[in-house]
């Protein structure tokens, strides 16, 4: 039996054999290949792979996930195939020795993106424990190719750090380190492979990669969707290279799953996308993606410019004298909220004493709400920075709660910098952030809270949990669905998603979070960089980016600044009240001009005519595609004035008109040669400009 999709641009061919093994021989942008596959060679495309402690995993795999059992053991049961209010979704059961495993696939309207996920069941009267689980898996990522399998395709790896989110580099497999060494066995035991373990998620890679085959002119991109551990992997298994994605697993991340009977389990989901063309075309298909499956809110519709006084500005320290004038300031520029940031709750060094989130006295001798009361008579809504995911070690609180609210191993309460880390399994935890949320909103009448997240507390906690990395999971799901409560509660409420800026940055927290703190680079000149490359991992609506002109500074200063943030979320900082007028003025107008072209932006497109930017490049752009119009932002990253031709010929329009439309009070100097779409444009040192590219 066969079964064949074609939808939304996806070709998929699964094969069940008469014996009931399940073999996905393709899925991909182009049609299935016409040649055959060995016979052979069949068993290495199995849809998916499980593995149990004390089974054979039969193959000579090394660190690979490939072999597993009772993976190979597994046959057909049953399959459905229906529309849901999303698109086509189709689910293969398939089981063995009464552990059943479903594939799930889900794809959507008029986007070339499938989302995958495999739920597990036991039926058994045995407990299973589960050491690794595909999420998808997927061989021969370049069968219709006429090159060998490590030629003529490129890997991109979201390369991610505190201070330097979102730095992709691409690199081909050679360089990898990844060649056809054994012709004879046909696979090799090294994979390409990248993992996260702890619960930052994207503190040295975002839960990202992207495969890119020129010759094929097809590629996939991928995002797992976890605030937590995952991994994945690409190598060779049956002469093809595969794919498999996942999240936490025994090798890799200190997880096992003991399934209990009747218990069941569910993976990780991630999503990819699949196009007829390269790395940018994937990430506008999952740009389209992430906005299909994000909860509704009116942030998003409407995106507001936020100031949040820490960043090059009070920096931790905020009291009611300092804040009155920034208030003023924020006003006068043009900010919808004011967020007030760390320190609020501690007369000098807060750091290991939050957890009760109590306002203050020597910051606020007449109560916050007297600052809070302020930016709301200036028209703005107050907003107030929050931790809630740990207690530090000399709260007053620590003494007085049970250490099983705290992450645990050996029955040891984790510290990391001076923090436990909160159990949000723990229905006493989560009763305890509700109250604390409850008195922002309902008493100090609050509408944005900044939730940060600054430790990374490691594998996890083995209490009351199968494994470390089980553990981690099973919190990690417990804070989201309290998050999903909070919101459904207070759906107007706007819940910033922080984690050192950009350390969670992942689509199992921005489903739900209509902003994201993309960083905390407080340099302004390498901030470009972060900004040009930050729509790879999140939509332009949710991206949060500094804009913190300086106390003493040039005009170019100033412009470079809003440039950073100007196709994104404005995240105002600064001591705006101390700046020169015409700084200010330039701060005012870029904040006029975001606010007429926004409700374009949320619904544009990424695309990047220099390629990826990198902290090196001289020049660096990023333009959003609107449909009528585009919008490029250009920086110049380097002390003396140059020129760079930027090519626009993959814009799908016919451009008519092409206007530096930030700043208008500094002279830009540009041309557009309209036979070969290439702009040219010559900038003075550390500069940047806003172009507005208007299409028939």
């Amino acid at each position: 039996m066969n079964i064949n999709i074609f939808e939304n641009g996806i070709y998929i061919n699964i094969h069940i054999t008469e014996d009931g093994d399940v073999y996905l021989l393709h899925i991909g942008s182009h049609p299935q290949p016409s040649q055959e596959i060995d016979e052979n060679f069949k068993k290495f495309y199995r849809l998916v792979e499980v593995h149990e402690t004390g089974m054979n995993q039969n193959i000579h795999h090394g660190s690979k996930h490939t072999g597993t059992c009772p993976g190979y053991l597994l046959r057909y049961q049953n399959h459905i195939d229906y529309f849901n209010e999303y698109g086509r979704k189709l689910e293969i059961v398939q089981s063995y020795n009464d552990l059943t495993v479903t594939s799930h696939i889900q794809f959507y309207h008029h986007i070339s993106v499938i989302k995958c996920w495999t739920s597990l069941q036991n039926n058994s009267n045995v407990i299973r424990p589960i050491e690794y689980i595909s999420s998808f898996a997927l061989t021969g990522l370049s069968r219709a190719s006429s090159l060998p399998r490590d030629k003529g395709s490129k890997v991109y790896i979201p390369h991610s750090t505190w201070y330097g989110e979102a730095q992709w580099k691409s690199y081909t497999l050679n360089e990898l380190g990844y060649d056809i060494v054994n012709d004879r066995e046909c696979f090799s035991v090294k994979p390409i492979a990248l993992s996260n373990t702890g619960s930052w998620a994207s503190c040295e890679y975002l839960p990202m990669g992207s495969f890119e085959h020129s010759e094929l002119n097809q590629t996939i991109t991928w995002q797992i969707e976890t605030s937590s551990s995952w991994h994945w992997e690409i190598s060779d298994s049956g002469n093809e290279l595969y794919l498999q994605l996942s999240g936490p697993t025994y090798t890799d991340n200190h997880f096992i799953k003991n399934l209990r009977p009747n218990e069941s389990f569910i993976s990780v989901a991630c999503a990819l996308s699949f196009v007829a063309g390269d790395f940018e075309c994937s990430i506008q298909e999952l740009t389209k993606y992430r906005r299909a499956i994000r909860r509704p809110n009116k942030d998003n519709e409407n995106p507001a410019v936020i100031f949040n006084d820490y960043m090059n500005c009070l920096m931790g320290d905020p009291t009611t004298e300092k804040l009155i004038p920034l208030i003023d300031a924020a006003h006068l520029a043009g900010c919808d909220y004011f967020c007030i940031d760390c320190g609020w709750y501690a007369p000098g060094y807060w750091w290991d004493g939050v957890g009760e989130w109590l306002p203050s006295l020597e910051r606020f001798p007449n109560g916050i709400e007297e600052p809070l009361n302020y930016i709301r008579s200036k028209g703005m809504i107050p907003g107030l920075w929050l931790e809630l995911e740990v207690m530090g070690i000399n709260c007053p609180m620590v003494d007085r709660v049970p250490k099983d609210w705290f992450f645990q191993r050996n029955g040891i309460p984790l510290i990391d910098e001076g923090r436990y880390q909160l159990d949000y399994r723990n229905k006493e935890v989560r009763a305890y952030a509700d109250s604390v949320i409850k008195r922002l909103v309902e008493d100090y009448n609050v509408g944005y809270i900044k939730m940060d997240y600054n430790i990374d507390i490691g594998p996890g906690t083995d209490k009351d949990a199968d494994s470390a990395g089980e553990g981690l999971l099973a919190h990690t799901r417990a804070y989201l669905s309290w998050l999903d409560a909070i919101f459904e509660k207070y759906p107007n409420l706007i819940i910033e998603n922080c984690s050192s800026g950009g350390m969670r940055m992942d689509y199992s927290m921005l489903c739900r979070h209509s902003i994201q703190s993309v960083t905390d680079q407080t340099n302004y000149i390498k901030m470009a960089a972060i900004a040009a490359n930050c729509m790879t991992a999140v939509t332009p609506e949710q991206a949060a980016i500094w804009s913190y002109p300086l106390r003493e500074g040039t005009l170019e200063e100033v412009v470079f600044n809003m440039v950073n943030s100007m196709l994104f979320r404005i995240h105002q900082s600064g001591h705006l009240g101390e700046i020169t007028p015409d700084r200010l003025a330039i701060v005012k107008e870029g904040i006029r001009y975001h606010k007429e072209i926004n409700n374009l932006l949320k619904d544009g497109l990424p695309f990047w005519p220099l390629g990826l930017a990198s902290f090196s490049d001289e020049f660096l752009a990023v333009g959003i595609d609107c449909g009528t119009k585009a919008f490029l932002a250009v920086w110049h990253t380097k002390d003396t004035t140059a020129s760079v031709d930027i090519p626009l010929q993959k814009l799908k329009h016919a451009l008519i008109n092409i206007e530096c439309s930030f700043p208008t009070q500094l002279s830009t100097t540009f041309n557009f040669d309209n036979s070969c779409h290439i702009l040219h444009v010559s900038l003075p040192p550390y500069s940047a400009r806003i172009f507005e590219i208007s299409f028939n």
